[in-house]
């Protein structure tokens, strides 16, 4: 239960970071409102998850949860409007609705935590796939950008 309390307190502190990558890499977007607002729920996210891991797992689930819902909508919305402007936007809007299944299902199998934590596992290595594919497509970017 270690590694899973870790991964439920780094994974949306890594978001954090992906999100400003993202802020830096797509600095011609009309609008960056969105990500700072998925930036500040996923800070909040964070400092909750490490207080509510207090409580237990299954409340901790919830909260963790509700953060993939929040934060996968922000995302598959913003997705879908930067992909006619900046392209290369597909890895966003699947993690996004990725994000927005897997909380539910997350915050379903709370109460029974060793489904919740092994769903947990399975977002991650998606998770993880999704921010690999984005980090490749923002390299180019950032380079297509700072050859101009």
């Amino acid at each position: 239960m270690a590694i899973a309390s870790i991964l439920l307190i780094i994974y949306p502190a890594w978001d954090v970071i992906g999100t400003f990558l993202d802020i830096r890499a797509n600095l011609n977007s009309p609008s960056r409102t969105p990500q700072y607002i998925n930036a500040v729920i996923s800070v909040l996210t964070t400092l909750a998850v490490g207080v509510v891991l207090q409580k237990g797992i299954p409340e901790t689930l919830m909260v963790f949860g509700a953060w993939a819902i929040l934060t996968g909508s922000i995302q598959l919305v913003l997705g879908l409007q930067r992909r006619k402007l900046l392209g290369g936007q597909w890895p966003m809007i699947i993690s996004g609705g990725q994000s927005m299944i897997a909380g539910v299902s997350i915050i379903i199998q709370a109460h029974a935590p060793a489904m919740g934590i092994a769903n947990l596992a399975g977002y991650s290595a998606f998770g993880a796939f999704y921010y690999l594919l984005s980090a490749f497509r923002l390299s180019k970017t950032i380079k297509q950008a700072t050859a101009v």
